[in-house]
């Protein structure tokens, strides 16, 4: 089991020191869906959702998720993000909102938590803009896909 390294010896949790790292490429991928009713799936690939375009919201939501992972998750670092892109696929058999957000910096740290971020951000943008039509929807299987660059190099998880 690897250490867990935002907790000191005696179990405070801390910020992780990074300034001694190699600055470095760094990439991560994450995934997740919002299952939800095929009525609402029909709203949204129609665009017949009253708030306007899902998808194209969510992007953007997805987006500006990942630029402020720092400012809601306690322990990240700030990063110099140098790309965000943010994909919504509107997945029939599901049916639901596949999503896949990409990240990459040249950093000290990877960018793990802002990928993360950027699909649960458009997920929850997803829900807000249709939950009046189905609030039954399931934002389900957040998860890392793909990450590499840094010491711990090359991790490939669950398409």
């Amino acid at each position: 089991m690897p250490e867990l390294t935002h907790f000191d010896a005696a179990g405070q949790a801390h910020m992780v020191d990074v300034s001694e790292k190699d600055v470095t490429s760094r990439i991560a991928v994450a995934a997740g869906a919002v299952k939800m009713a095929r009525a609402t799936y029909d709203l949204i690939t129609e665009g017949r959702a009253k708030k306007g375009d899902v998808l194209s919201v969510a992007r953007l939501a997805g987006i500006m998720g990942a630029k402020k992972t720092p400012d809601l998750i306690p322990l990240c670092h700030p990063l110099p993000i140098t790309k965000v892109a943010v994909e919504l696929t509107a997945d029939a058999d599901l049916p639901g909102v596949q999503i896949e957000a990409t990240v990459k910096t040249t950093g000290q740290t990877g960018v793990e938590m802002e990928a993360l971020t950027a699909v649960a951000t458009a997920a929850l943008t997803v829900y807000d803009m249709v939950k009046a039509a189905d609030k039954a929807m399931e934002i389900t299987d957040i998860r890392v896909v793909l990450k590499d660059g840094g010491k711990s190099g090359l991790y490939e998880g669950r398409k």
